[in-house]
C-alpha cells in the first residue's frame, strides 16, 4: 500500500512549477508574478505577442537568467543556484530559437557529441538516417529543426522546452513536427512547455495554455477553450488585455 501511494505521489508531482516568478534584464522587469505548472506527459502552450515575456520565461527556467523573485521548481526541486548545465543533467532540455546546433558538424556527429543514439532518434524522424553524414549547415530549416528536436528527445528529458520551433518554417512543416512532440510526451511522461507563433497548431496538440500580455498572465485555460476563443487570442496577439477569459481563466492583465 505504501509503495502504491509513493507511485501515485510521484506521478502527481508537476514536472515544472513557476511560483510567482518575476524576471527581467538589468533589473527592468519583463515577466511579473507568473505562476505556471506543467505536469508529466502534459503539453502546455505559452502564448502571447512578441515582447510578452515568453522567451524570457524559458531562459529563466533553463538558468540563463536569474529571477528577481519567485521560484522555479523541476520535479519539486527548487532550482535556485543551480547552473544551466546542472539543470540539463537533472532532466531539463531547452531548444532555443537558433536551434542550438553546430553548422560544421554532421548529423551523426551531433549525436556522438551528446553521447546519444542517432538510430533511436531516427525513430522519431526517419529522414535523419539518410542525412547522417550531412553537415548541419547544409540542412534545410525543417531538417535543422528536426535535428534540434531529435537531440533533445534523445536525452529523454523530464521537461522539454521548445522556443519558436516554427521560426522560418512553413506551417506544413510545423504540422509534421508538433505531433512527434505530442506523442513523445504521452509515451514517455515528458512535460513540454511550448512557445509557438502558430497558435492554433500549438493548441491542437496542447493540453492547456497560458497567455502572457506585457509580462503578466492574461488568461489560462484548456487548449480547447482557448482555441474556441478567437477574440481572446486576437486581443492577446495585438497586445491588448484579455477581456473575457474562458472557463475560469485569469484575466485583466494591463494593456
Amino acid at each position: 500500500m505504501a509503495a502504491l501511494l509513493a507511485v501515485v505521489d510521484a506521478g502527481a508531482i508537476d514536472v515544472l512549477e513557476l511560483d510567482r516568478l518575476s524576471v527581467g534584464y538589468d533589473r527592468a522587469p519583463v515577466v511579473r508574478d507568473l505562476t505556471l505548472t506543467v505536469g508529466r506527459g502534459e503539453v502546455v502552450a505559452l502564448l502571447g505577442a512578441n515582447g510578452a515575456g515568453k522567451t524570457t520565461t524559458l531562459r529563466a527556467v533553463s538558468g540563463l537568467l536569474r529571477p528577481v523573485s519567485g521560484a522555479v521548481r523541476l520535479a519539486a526541486r527548487d532550482l535556485a543556484g543551480v547552473s544551466p548545465t546542472a539543470r540539463a543533467r537533472l532532466g531539463l532540455a531547452h531548444v532555443p530559437p537558433d536551434r542550438g546546433i553546430f553548422f560544421g558538424l554532421t548529423v551523426a556527429e551531433h549525436f556522438r557529441l551528446d553521447g546519444t543514439d542517432l538510430e533511436e532518434a531516427a525513430g522519431h524522424f526517419p529522414a535523419l538516417s539518410t542525412l547522417r553524414d550531412r553537415k548541419a549547415g547544409l540542412l534545410s530549416g525543417g531538417e535543422q529543426q528536426m535535428l534540434a528536436i531529435a537531440r533533445a528527445l534523445s536525452r529523454r528529458p523530464k521537461l522539454l522546452m521548445l522556443d519558436e520551433m516554427s521560426l522560418g518554417l512553413a506551417p506544413v512543416i510545423v504540422s509534421r513536427l508538433l505531433p512527434v512532440v505530442r506523442e513523445f510526451a504521452t509515451s514517455n511522461g515528458t512535460g513540454v512547455l511550448l512557445v509557438e507563433q502558430h497558435v492554433h497548431l500549438a493548441l491542437k496538440i496542447a493540453d492547456r495554455g497560458y497567455i502572457l500580455s506585457h509580462g503578466e498572465l492574461a488568461a489560462t485555460g484548456s487548449a480547447e477553450q482557448l482555441r474556441r476563443d478567437d477574440a481572446l487570442l486576437a486581443a492577446s496577439y495585438l497586445g491588448g488585455a484579455a477581456g473575457g477569459a474562458p472557463g475560469g481563466a485569469a484575466s485583466g492583465a494591463p494593456g
